[in-house]
């Protein structure tokens, strides 16, 4: 449980800095968004038939289900320009 969190804030962390929305987001959002993301990710790839069970490919996968969901929080408005 611990080393999922760990790892979806580093997810959560990279995909934020990727999408630009670093300054926007605090520890808690970018755990948040790494996991859940992280699931997004997942979950499209396997759709995908592409099997990303772990590695580089498991973590590129996680980062960018953390970028689209990033961007679809962004078109929702929960991301705003300043």
């Amino acid at each position: 449980m611990i080393m999922t969190l760990i790892i979806g804030g580093i997810v959560g962390w990279l995909a934020s800095i990727v999408m630009k929305t670093n300054a926007q987001m605090g520890l808690i959002a970018n755990i948040a968004i790494g996991v859940v993301g992280s699931f997004l990710g997942a979950w499209l790839a396997g759709l995908l038939g592409i099997a990303a069970s772990g590695g580089i490919l498991g973590f590129a996968v996680s980062i960018a289900g953390a970028a689209l969901l990033i961007f679809i929080l962004g078109k929702l408005g929960v991301f705003k320009k300043s």
